[in-house]
C-alpha cells in the first residue's frame, strides 16, 4: 500500500511539473512561424495556425487543460487503489 501511495506521489510531482513546460511547448508550436516568440501573448502571434484556423488554435490551446486533468486523474486512481487494498474503502 505504502509503495502505491509513493509511486502516486511521484507520479502527481513529476506530472504537476511538466505542466508549465508543456504548456509552453503548446505555445510555441501555436506560434511556430515566429521565432522570436518566448512566452509573448497571442496577440503578437502572427503564425499561419492562428489565421488560418482559429479552432484549431483553440483546440491546441486546451492540451495543458486536458494533461493536468490526466494527472489529476491519475492521483485520484492510485488513492482509491491504494485505500481499497488496505480495506479503507
Amino acid at each position: 500500500m505504502i509503495a502505491n501511495l509513493i509511486g502516486g506521489f511521484v507520479a502527481i510531482l513529476i506530472g504537476s511539473s511538466l505542466v508549465a513546460p508543456v504548456s509552453l511547448e503548446v505555445n510555441y508550436a501555436a506560434c511556430s512561424t515566429n521565432a522570436s516568440y518566448h512566452g509573448a501573448s497571442t496577440a503578437n502571434c502572427d503564425s499561419a495556425l492562428f489565421n488560418a484556423t482559429s479552432w484549431g488554435a483553440t483546440v491546441l490551446k486546451l492540451v495543458p487543460g486536458f494533461f493536468a486533468l490526466s494527472i489529476l486523474g491519475i492521483g485520484i486512481a492510485v488513492t482509491y487503489t491504494s485505500l481499497r487494498q488496505a480495506g479503507i474503502v
